[in-house]
């Protein structure tokens, strides 16, 4: 890159607010990945405790499902019976430019929609079962999506950051020194130079005093 470049003052200007914008860019996006991993690790204990609720209660629901199977046999209109939920909405909150979604829920009473001659208190409690099943596998959809979000933006960040570091910034450093380098070589030949023409001119003055004496 540094051979590419005419060392002129004016580039070495140029090149050097490029080297702070460098810097500038690499210290904004570490202090950008450093944010989003602290705003991720917040999140993975919850999706660890949520994972293992949901896991339990999964369990509890299908042997709860299994028992009202047994009592009554293969229930499969109920299904049918379960109401449409429509109390769930998603809105986004920006951290560092990335938009993590905030799901709210809005809880309806529980309601048992089907006939009471097809069921008993074993199929009543599966459902209550599966209800809460839901409201967990709704939380966990929410920390999940904002976790993958959170670690997609760690690793383009911090792609970017090493791009900054190990490419752009040394590139910019070498520049730098080159025109810096050939700049000073050029003074000092200018300061030879005009150091050969005024011993010379002093040479010049001397003689013409000797010739006019």
């Amino acid at each position: 890159m540094a051979n590419q470049v005419f060392p002129t003052k004016g580039n070495l200007i140029a090149t050097k607010k490029s080297l702070e914008l460098a810097y500038l860019g690499y210290d904004l996006m570490d202090k950008k990945r450093n944010v989003l991993i602290k705003e991720m690790m917040s999140l993975l204990d919850d999706v660890k405790m949520i994972r293992d609720d949901i896991t339990e209660s999964y369990e509890k629901a299908y042997y709860a499902l299994q028992e009202a199977n047994m009592s009554l046999g293969i229930i499969s209109d109920i299904v049918e019976a379960v109401p449409i939920d429509e109390g769930i909405s998603v809105t986004y909150r920006s951290v560092m430019g990335v938009e993590i979604p905030k799901v709210s829920y809005e809880k309806t009473p529980l309601r048992l929609g089907y006939g009471f001659e097809r069921a008993n208190s074993k199929v009543d409690y599966a459902y209550r079962c599966f209800y809460h099943v839901k409201e967990l596998t709704v939380k966990l959809a929410e920390i999940e999506n904002a976790v993958y979000r959170l670690a997609n933006a760690i690793r383009k960040t911090q792609k970017r950051a090493n791009a900054l570091k190990n490419i752009s910034i040394p590139g910019f450093e070498s520049t730098v020194k080159f025109i810096s380098e050939a700049l000073d070589e050029k003074d000092r030949e200018e300061f030879s130079r005009q150091k050969v023409i005024k011993t010379q001119k002093d040479k010049q003055e001397s003689l013409k005093k000797q010739g006019s004496a």
